[in-house]
This record gives C-alpha cells, structure tokens and sequence, in this order.
C-alpha cells in the first residue's frame, strides 16, 4: 500500500476530457444509476473512487476507451437530493494507471497502480519551482491584484514542483488534450515545459 492507502481496486467515472489533477478539486452531478451504485459503495467503505478520461465514445471494453492514467479522488462532501441524485466534491489524491477492467460491478471498476510523484534532488526541486514560479508570474502581468495573490498563495503553499504544477494546470489549462497530456506526463521537468509554453501562447493571445 502507499502512503495513501489506496486500495487494488476502485470504481471509476468515466467523463470526455474532464480529468482530476492530485490536490485539485472537481465537482459532480451524479445522476446515473450505476454512478450512484458507485457513490453508494464508495461512501460505505473508503470515500474514494477514480476519474478516468474517456478517449471515445463508451463501450463496455473500458481499456478500449479510456485513457491509461487518472486519478483517485477523495469524497470531500456529498448532498443527496431527494431524486438520488447527489451533488458532491471529489479531491484528487494521486494519479493512478488503470491496470486492469474488472466484471462484476454495473458502473467502471478497475485493478490500480498508484503513480508515485517523481522524486528530485533539492537543487533541481528548487529550480524547477522557480522556472515555473517566474513563468507564472510573467503570465499574471496586468492580472488583479486580487487574482495575482490568490495564485502566489497558491505557489506558496508548497515548494514541491510536482505539486504546484498540477495546481498551476488545475487552475490555468482548459484544453483537455492538454490536461491529459499534463496527467500523463510523469517528468516534472517535461511537465513545466509544457505549462511554460501553454501560458505563453495564452499570454500572446492577449496582446
């Protein structure tokens, strides 16, 4: 087990181009019957289940259509309306890879693999951090000053790369091939790379 204590198994959403990002939040209407088997079952036993990316449209082979790489979330709140449905949050945790598609459930159930964050050595951690920080801080030129502290807050709250990367992509990228190609890419450098040029062509789009 990791130090998450994910379990070998977990349900899955499966959603078009809306992945969870670890230590990013996403709201969800679920409304489905299946999905709220799923919710059911999760908030019985350990409040978690995964956001996969659909990569076409659904068929019951889940590898043939999903991508390999999502995320396990944590049910931070949940409302059930009187319909059954439920609006709840789910926090990301860590990315996973769906290993295996498991029968036996009427919504996604999958066999995982957690995805360790890529560790660094502390003068690359603290390069990479920087790279990112000052791209960031070019990008919010000309920003409110009310937005501009909300993202500093959000750099501040870790040194570590891997996670203000996510949090940067969580809170800046909207294109999902983009975002899954983000969740995808374990090198945290490669990661950067990808967010630099993405904030750059977004800040040339302005002007």
């Amino acid at each position: 087990m990791t130090p998450l204590q994910l379990p070998e198994k977990l349900g899955a959403i499966l959603l078009p181009g809306s992945p969870l990002f670890p230590q990013g939040a996403l709201p969800l209407h679920i409304f489905e019957p299946r999905y709220r088997q799923m919710l059911s079952e999760a908030v019985e036993t350990d409040c978690m289940f995964c956001v996969g990316t659909l990569t076409s449209s659904e068929v019951p082979d889940c590898a043939s259509c999903t991508a390999e790489v999502g995320t396990a979330g944590l049910i931070r709140a949940s409302r059930e309306h009187k319909d059954g449905h439920s609006n709840l949050l789910l926090h990301g945790l860590c990315r996973v890879r769906f290993v295996e598609w498991l029968p036996g459930k009427p919504y996604p159930y999958a066999r995982i693999l957690p995805i360790a964050p890529e560790s660094l050595e502390e003068d690359q951690r603290a390069s990479e951090a920087r790279r990112l920080r000052d791209a960031v801080e070019a990008f919010l030129l000309g920003f409110p000053d009310d937005l501009i502290s909300e993202v500093r807050q959000l750099l501040d709250r870790s040194p570590d790369p891997a996670i203000t990367s996510d949090a940067i992509t969580q809170k800046f990228v909207e294109d999902p091939a983009l975002r899954q190609s983000l969740l995808e890419e374990l090198d945290v450098s490669g990661r950067i790379d990808l967010i630099i040029e993405h904030l750059r062509i977004l800040r040339s789009g302005d002007n």
